[in-house]
């Protein structure tokens, strides 16, 4: 549930409204809008909101049943829009976010040229799987901490703030350590030990969405990371298991306007996994932009057909080009604008 409070409500009327809510067996957590102050019961303790008493106490409005299980990520505990800072980027804010680059990185020749090319196309973050959890163990599995170094260094000789992905609770530190943002892949959604230790690092997290989990099962994997202490997270639909066979996933595009409706945080878009094609992230990457997403994620290469992993979905520089000149379109007739890389790093 949610307590309410008055336009105007003193700290002190806040602050007893929370420790009621201690006496009462819940966690409170004070979420301060513009207009209003909401504080929500976390806990599984079942309980009549009308038998509570919370209705008068001074300062309190209303007090709101909330029927889904996740809290924190609830839009019902946190009214305003959270915005995400990684670097110089904002996800949740004015501009639409694009992070390009990769499906793995390669070697120092590939992925620096992918990141001044995605850069100058108008990409503001790299995206670029050091480690790489495959379908099949004789796949490519990434460089590892090598990886890691190139794109830090690509970070270097492009200001691209850097997103990449963490496969385990032991490599957190490590990968953290490089990256500016850590991404929880799909297949480790509900890995809920890695989901607890990005919760205790210090960077924002790239939450994708399983290939067989619901909004509400996504919504309470972020739970996880806002309870061990993480706000900063954003949320990544990347296409669902269904019966369709002619795309490699389904992209749920209706889950970008739903969670924006149930949740507080930042949602971004995943066409190149979303569809498995290169040929179909353009236009999925358009309409996700149309429905609300606050990003998107695309996979660029310079030699897709050489790439050695998901080479079918990744885009050419030129291609991203394209893509990027047709989102600021897109973009404009919603009313927001696609957000532009700043000032190239300094030589020295």
């Amino acid at each position: 549930m949610v307590v309410v409070m008055r336009p105007g409500a003193l700290e002190e009327e806040i602050a007893a409204v929370a420790e009621r809510l201690r006496e009462l067996g819940f966690t409170p957590h004070v979420s301060r809008g513009r207009e209003r102050t909401i504080v929500g019961a976390i806990g599984d303790r079942p309980a009549d909101v009308a038998d509570l008493g919370l209705e008068t106490l001074p300062g309190v409005e209303r007090v709101v049943a909330v029927r889904h299980p996740f809290k924190r990520v609830s839009r019902a505990f946190h009214p305003e829009p959270t915005v995400v800072r990684v670097g110089g980027v904002a996800f949740g804010g004015d501009e639409v976010v694009v992070a390009a680059g990769p499906c793995s990185v390669e070697s120092r020749e590939q992925i620096l040229e992918t990141a001044r090319a995605a850069r100058e196309a108008g990409a503001v973050m790299l995206r670029g799987g050091a480690y790489k959890p495959r379908t099949s163990p004789y796949s490519f599995h990434g460089l590892e901490e090598e990886g890691l170094r190139l794109l830090a260094e690509a970070r270097e000789a492009t200001g691209l703030p850097v997103v990449t992905e963490v496969l385990s609770p032991e490599t957190v530190p490590l990968v953290a350590g490089y990256a500016d943002m850590l991404q929880v892949g799909a297949r480790n959604m509900q890995n809920y030990p890695l989901l607890q230790a990005v919760g205790r690092v210090g960077r924002p997290v790239l939450l994708k969405r399983g290939p067989g989990a619901t909004v509400e099962e996504w919504l309470l994997a972020a739970e996880y990371v806002l309870d061990a202490g993480n706000e900063e997270v954003v949320l990544c639909e990347r296409g669902i298991r269904t019966f369709e066979t002619a795309t490699r996933f389904t992209l749920d595009l209706n889950a970008v306007p739903l969670l924006k409706l149930w949740t507080h945080l930042p949602v971004v878009v995943d066409p190149s996994h979303g569809t498995g094609s290169a040929r179909l992230v353009a236009p999925m990457a358009l309409a996700a932009v149309a429905a609300g997403a606050d990003g998107l994620l695309v996979e660029v290469h310079p030699d897709p057909a050489r790439a050695l992993s998901d080479g079918a979905q990744s885009l050419t520089p030129g291609e991203f080009a394209g893509l990027m000149s047709g989102l600021r379109r897109v973009a404009r007739a919603v009313g927001r604008e696609v957000a532009q890389p700043g000032a190239l790093p300094s030589r020295r």
